[in-house]
């Protein structure tokens, strides 16, 4: 990505996707992971084509990950937050109320 040029969208797909199953509660299954990372790469070579900022970014995949959890109703995992573009990383954080992480299955 032309703010990330060090992977491509793909990659980078990749990264993301594995970040958030890891702390998405109850755990998603290979397929939804799958699926997830595709709607992310998806959204990446968009922003890519776009050459949208880094804030925009973050936003733009939050966005997806807020409408795959809706089609799910119950799943609840962090967000981007942030690329670390030298170690590779994507740096996600929980969504909270009150100072809480969100929940599935009722919220709070």
């Amino acid at each position: 990505m032309s703010t990330h040029p060090s992977r491509p969208a793909e990659q980078w797909a990749g990264i993301i996707t594995e970040a958030y199953a890891a702390k998405t509660r109850p755990p998603l299954t290979r397929q939804l992971v799958d699926e997830v990372r595709d709607i992310v790469a998806e959204t990446l070579k968009d922003v890519e084509a776009a050459d949208i900022p880094d804030a925009e970014w973050c936003e733009r995949v939050n966005l997806i990950l807020d409408r795959s959890e809706m089609s799910l109703h119950a799943a609840v995992g962090p967000r981007l937050a942030a690329i670390d573009d030298a170690a590779g990383i994507a740096l996600m954080v929980h969504r909270s109320e009150a100072g809480r992480p969100l929940r599935a299955f009722g919220g709070q």
